[in-house]
C-alpha cells in the first residue's frame, strides 16, 4: 500500500478567440500557441509512456471554450497554416544560420521539432479533441469541465440561474464533445462562494477544486487540513484544496524550476531579433513583430545579456527537477503519514499553458515525472480526484471558504478599479436573460434563435479573461471591446424581441461569428 497520493491537475483553458471576419487575427495565436507548445507536446509525452506501458495518471480540465475552438473547422485550418509557416520559417533559419554550428543545431532542432508537431497533427486529422479522449477512455486521463466561458462565480451569485447556465452548458457542452457528462469541475479561477456547490450537485458534478485557504478556513476546520477532500454540508460535494508546496516549486519566480538558467528564454525570440524584411513574412501583416516560437536563448541569468539554448542541458535539467519535485513529495508524504490516519493526497493544480508555453521544457519536467513516480520510488501513487473519492468514501463534512486562487486569495483581482465597471451591465444582462427565458420558456424558429444567441452573447461577456486581461494592463483594448461588444449584440437583441422586429440577416452574421456551443439551448436560464 502506498503512504500517499499524488493528482497532478492541468487547467487547459483560452477565452473564445475566433474572428473569421478577418484573414488574420492576432489573438488567435493565443490558441496556435498553445497547441503548439503545450497540446500536442502533451499528447506526445502521453503516447510515449502509454506505449512504453507507463501507468500514468493525469487531470486535465478541458474548459468548454477550448473544446469548442478546438473543434471549430476555421480554427483548425488557420493552425494548419500556422504550422506550415512555422515549418517554413525553420527551413529557412537552417540556410541562414549555416555558417554557425550552435545557431545552425538550433535551428535544426526546431525543424525537427515543428516536422514531429505537424506530423503528429495531420496524424490525427487535426482532431485533438478525440486524442485526449483517447487517454480518457483508457483511463490515463480524468478530464473534467470548468464554467461555460471561465465566468467568476461569486460575482455573478446575486443571479443564480446566471450560475447555473454557466455550469449546465459547460456540462452539456463536455458531453457534446467527449461523449460523456463529466464528475469533476475546475471552479474558474478556484472560485468558490458558499452555496455555489448546490448548483454543483443540480448539474451532476461531483468534485471540484479550491485553493488552500478555502479548506484551511473551512467551517468546522478540517481535521487533515488540506491533504484529504471534504463533503460540502448540505451537498455532498467533494471539494479539493491546492497543495502550497507544489505550488511554490513549480510556479514562484524567484525559486520555481522554470526560472532555472539552463531553461529557455521566454522572451528572446526572433520575431523581434531579426531584420523586418527578412521576418515580415512570419510575423502581423502590417509589420507588428509578434513572437514566432523559434527562440533561440536561455535565461542566464537577470540581465539584459543571454547566452544561446542547448536543448540537451535543458533536457537533462527537467529531469534534475522532476527527481527532485519527486523526492519532495515523498519526504512530504512520509511525514504527514505519520500524522494522520489516513493516507494523505496531495493535488498539484497548474495551468496547463505553464507547461511548453511559458517553461518551454514543461512536458519534458511532467513525462520524467511520471516515469520517475512509476518506477523510482514506492511511497505514493498517482492518482486522480475520482479514483481517490471512489476508494475512499468516507471523508470529513464541512463547509468551505469563500476563495479564489487570485492575488490576496478572494475576489479583488477581478473587481478592482479597472474592471469593476463591467458588473453592473453583467447583472442587467443576466437579469434581462432571465427575464425572457420565462417570457418565452417554449420559444421556436427565429424566437429560439434569437434567445439562444442571447445566451451566447451574455456567456461570452462574462468571461473572467476580461476582467483579467483589463486588471493585468496587458491587451486591455481588445478584452475592453469584447466585453462591449458582447454586451451590445445581447442588449440589441433584447431590444428586438421587446419590439417583436428581428432582424434575420443581423442575426445570421452574429451566429457565424460568436458560434461558441452550437448546441446550446436558452432554457439553461429558465
Amino acid at each position: 500500500m502506498p503512504k500517499g497520493y499524488l493528482a497532478l491537475l492541468l487547467h487547459a483553458h483560452l477565452p473564445f478567440v475566433r474572428h473569421p471576419e478577418y484573414s488574420n487575427f492576432l489573438e488567435e495565436d493565443w490558441l496556435f500557441e498553445a497547441i503548439t507548445e503545450t497540446y500536442i507536446p502533451l499528447l506526445l509525452a502521453y503516447n510515449r509512456m502509454r506505449n512504453d506501458g507507463v501507468p500514468f495518471k493525469v487531470t486535465m480540465s478541458l474548459t468548454p471554450p477550448l473544446l469548442c475552438m478546438l473543434g471549430d473547422d476555421i480554427l483548425q485550418k488557420r493552425y494548419d497554416r500556422h504550422l506550415n509557416k512555422l515549418v517554413e520559417l525553420a527551413e529557412k533559419e537552417v540556410k541562414r544560420t549555416n555558417t554557425n554550428g550552435h545557431l545552425n543545431y538550433l535551428a535544426q532542432y526546431y525543424l525537427d521539432h515543428f516536422n514531429e508537431l505537424r506530423g503528429f497533427w495531420n496524424g490525427c486529422n487535426h482532431d485533438l479533441i478525440s486524442e485526449f479522449r483517447k487517454f480518457m477512455e483508457i483511463g490515463n486521463l480524468d478530464i473534467i469541465t470548468c464554467g461555460a466561458t471561465h465566468g467568476y462565480l461569486p460575482l455573478m451569485k446575486r443571479n443564480p440561474k446566471a450560475v447555473n447556465a454557466q455550469i449546465k452548458v459547460a456540462v452539456d457542452t463536455h458531453e457534446q464533445f467527449l461523449g460523456v457528462k463529466p464528475k469533476g469541475i475546475w471552479l474558474p479561477e478556484c472560485a468558490f462562494y458558499e452555496g455555489l456547490d448546490k448548483i454543483l450537485a443540480k448539474n451532476g458534478l461531483r468534485y471540484f477544486v479550491v485553493d488552500t485557504h478555502g479548506i484551511l478556513f473551512a467551517h468546522p476546520r478540517p481535521k487533515y487540513q488540506n491533504y484529504a477532500p471534504l463533503f460540502c454540508n448540505g451537498s455532498g460535494v467533494a471539494a479539493f484544496g491546492r497543495d502550497l508546496e507544489t505550488s511554490v516549486q513549480v510556479w514562484s519566480k524567484d525559486s520555481g524550476y522554470p526560472g532555472d538558467p539552463d531553461y529557455r528564454e521566454f522572451y528572446r525570440d526572433i520575431g523581434y531579433d531579426l531584420e523586418l524584411d527578412y521576418i515580415k513574412p512570419y510575423i502581423q501583416p502590417n509589420g507588428e513583430r509578434k513572437n514566432t516560437g523559434i527562440k533561440y536563448h536561455r535565461i542566464t541569468g537577470k540581465g539584459g545579456h543571454k547566452e544561446l539554448y542547448d536543448p540537451y542541458w535543458a533536457r537533462e535539467k527537467a529531469a534534475m527537477h522532476s527527481a527532485n519535485f519527486m523526492y519532495n513529495r515523498e519526504k512530504q508524504i512520509e511525514f504527514l503519514s505519520h500524522k494522520m490516519d489516513r493516507e494523505p493526497f496531495i493535488l498539484a493544480p497548474y495551468d496547463a499553458e505553464l507547461f511548453g508555453h511559458w517553461w518551454f521544457e514543461g512536458p519534458q519536467w511532467i513525462e520524467f515525472l511520471f516515469r520517475k513516480s512509476v518506477y523510482d520510488q514506492n511511497t505514493y501513487e498517482l492518482t486522480h480526484m475520482r479514483d481517490y473519492l471512489s476508494n475512499n468514501p468516507v471523508q470529513q463534512v464541512s463547509s468551505p471558504a469563500e476563495s479564489s486562487w487570485g492575488n490576496a486569495g478572494y475576489h479583488e483581482f477581478w473587481l478592482s478599479d479597472s474592471n469593476g465597471w463591467i458588473y453592473r451591465h453583467l447583472h442587467k444582462a443576466a437579469d434581462r436573460m432571465t427575464e425572457m427565458a420565462n417570457k418565452y420558456p417554449d420559444a421556436y424558429d427565429l424566437y429560439k434563435r434569437v434567445l439562444d444567441q442571447m445566451a451566447r452573447e451574455l456567456l461570452l461577456a462574462q468571461s473572467s479573461d476580461w476582467a483579467f486581461i483589463i486588471k493585468s494592463d496587458t491587451m486591455v483594448e481588445y478584452a475592453r471591446k469584447r466585453t462591449v461588444n458582447h454586451l451590445r449584440r445581447f442588449t440589441r437583441f433584447y431590444n428586438e424581441l421587446q419590439s417583436g422586429q428581428i432582424d434575420e440577416d443581423w442575426l445570421n452574421k452574429v451566429e457565424a461569428v460568436d458560434n461558441i456551443f452550437p448546441q446550446i439551448d436558452y432554457k439553461a436560464y429558465l
